[in-house]
């Protein structure tokens, strides 16, 4: 059996805790932002929220500009990856489809904080950041519009771009803002719901 080395191990356990680190800065991030709007959050109060002090925050973000932009960057970034392992997995273009909505629904339900902070804060970012954004955001509806097209080849690509685009705003508006009596429903019911919808919307 190979023999471990120590040097390495606490290197990669440093590398974890640094990511884990990161990670809890930007959900507390999405969270804040999506609460009090990206203006109304100072980076002391990430670093608080967080459960680090404002100063260490900047181990991981040279600034608080540098925060939104990697909570956005990376939601579209993930998207866009996870959308073409999704595609990739299945050969017919009606399971894709399928896959691709139960794919993005499931963001959804996970990220309502992400997506209310896109909304609201994209304008907020700098130009470099907010092309990126937007870069991986055409490149996910392109590929989304490829599945469609093979599902649809009678419809022009025009129009399967603007069902795309409506399948979007309605699945990624209904988990924060589908309430009974202040309370959103369960996911299991939220999720039928938003695949079944987004089927026929982009299948009708």
């Amino acid at each position: 059996m190979p023999r471990r080395c120590p040097l390495t191990e606490t290197l990669t356990e440093r590398g974890r805790a640094k990511a884990d680190r990161r990670a809890a800065l930007l959900t507390a991030a999405a969270r804040l932002f999506a609460e009090r709007g990206y203006p109304g959050v100072t980076l002391e109060e990430l670093g608080q929220a967080a459960g680090v002090s404002g100063p260490a925050v900047y181990r991981h973000f040279p600034g608080k500009a540098a925060v939104l932009a990697a909570i956005l960057v990376d939601a579209s970034r993930g998207l866009l990856d996870g959308g073409r392992r999704t595609v990739d997995e299945v050969a017919a273009p009606d399971e894709a489809l399928r896959a691709l909505i139960r794919f993005h629904v499931d963001f959804a339900l996970a990220n309502a904080d992400v997506i209310r902070v896109q909304d609201r804060d994209l304008d907020s970012l700098g130009d470099a950041d907010a092309h990126d954004v937007r870069r991986l955001q055409r490149s996910y509806v392109e590929l989304w519009v490829g599945v469609l097209a093979r599902l649809r080849p009678d419809r022009a690509e025009s129009e399967l771009r603007i069902r795309a685009h409506a399948a979007f705003g309605l699945i990624n508006s209904t988990p924060h803002s589908a309430r009974i009596h202040g309370r959103r429903p369960a996911d299991r019911v939220v999720r039928s719901i938003l695949e079944d919808m987004a089927w026929s919307s982009l299948t009708s």
